[in-house]
């Protein structure tokens, strides 16, 4: 029997976001250290095998309540099943023929949810690798991203935008750049301009969360994208700045000027909390980190934050603060697995 297994990682927006859904410019970051797998291998049928994360049972109404706050009213295997469709759907545009046997596919992740470690994308990317290396379909890496954002803003109403999946499909550092001039038309979707950077330009980051502080990602989009599409002056200018920060970060990088990616990654944050309305926990996240000495910034929509650290003392330092108010803490392995190319 065929088994396939495929991992897809957590990722960590490092600078220039949210302006990826505003045609800006991001850096971002694969983290090795959560991960959703998929196991795919031939059946009968057609089966998708709920996960724990699909559980109707709980132990108290509370419990239910934490549950539909942090998952909604639906787990993962929703993903799963939107992600098959949409690859059939692609392959029938594109005139790929796939052979007729079935599958039992089934997902596990322990990437934090509604935090911001980009969970949900996680679950689609793993689906979408398993699905190919079963079928024999060789989809483009460009294309990857806009198929799996596809899957949760066309097939399943979800508002999202392609960082994420961009660099849980290249993985390593990505620098990403979703100007209207550099958007491109790749099998009837639309992709971005997208470059591996190396990992060794890093300075020491470290990335924060907590499990207490997740919350979905609409809370803090939706009203953001309203305001934008109703042409507030004052987001259009933020989402230009962010762009900015983006390509003055990744020059930073090649110069080695650490102390001024310190400085763009706090900018990031000033500028984001100067357009949103905060969750106030969220904040003392940042302000913690930053009274250690750290940079910090959001990873992602909110509960987990990324940054900079000087040095072993500093990192001893960070870590107690953040421990304290009930964070956990770790550096990011960001290594590109050598199956991706």
């Amino acid at each position: 029997m065929e088994l396939i297994r495929t991992r897809a990682y957590a990722r960590a927006g490092l600078i220039g976001n949210p302006s990826d859904g505003y045609y800006g410019r991001t850096l971002s970051l694969i983290v090795r250290n959560y991960w959703a797998e998929v196991v795919l291998y031939e059946w009968e049928d057609l089966e998708i095998i709920l996960s724990q994360e699909d559980r109707s049972r709980f132990g108290s109404i509370a419990e239910l309540q934490q549950d539909v706050r942090l998952h909604g009213y639906y787990g993962g295997a929703r993903l799963v099943k939107a992600t098959i469709r949409c690859f059939a759907d692609y392959c029938h545009r594109n005139s790929i023929s796939l052979h007729s046997r079935n599958f039992s596919v089934r997902y596990q992740s322990n990437i934090p949810r509604a935090v911001g470690l980009a969970g949900s994308s996680a679950i689609i990317v793993a689906t979408l690798r398993s699905l190919m290396q079963f079928y024999e379909v060789d989809i483009p890496l460009e294309v990857q991203p806009s198929l799996a954002l596809s899957v949760e803003t066309r097939e399943l109403g979800i508002a999202g935008g392609l960082q994420d999946r961009v660099v849980q499909v290249y993985e390593g550092l990505v620098y990403m750049n979703f100007a209207r001039e550099r958007m491109q038309l790749l099998d009837g979707m639309e992709a971005g301009h997208y470059e591996s950077v190396s990992t060794e330009l890093l300075p020491n980051l470290y990335v924060a969360f907590s499990h207490e502080a997740g919350e979905p990602t609409e809370v803090t989009h939706a009203p953001l994208r309203a305001r934008y599409n109703d042409g507030d002056s004052r987001i259009h200018l933020a989402m230009k700045r962010f762009a900015e920060i983006a390509d003055e970060a990744l020059k930073a990088l090649h110069d080695h000027d650490h102390l001024r990616i310190h400085q763009l990654i706090d900018e990031n944050f000033d500028l984001r909390r100067s357009i949103c309305d905060l969750s106030p926990t969220h904040v003392q996240m940042v302000e913690t980190a930053r009274r250690a000495g750290a940079s910090a910034k959001f990873a992602g929509s909110g509960g987990a934050i990324i940054g900079t650290f000087a040095d072993e003392a500093q990192y001893r330092t960070l870590s107690e603060k953040l421990q304290a108010i009930g964070c956990e803490v770790f550096r990011p392995q960001i290594e590109a697995s050598p199956s991706v190319t």
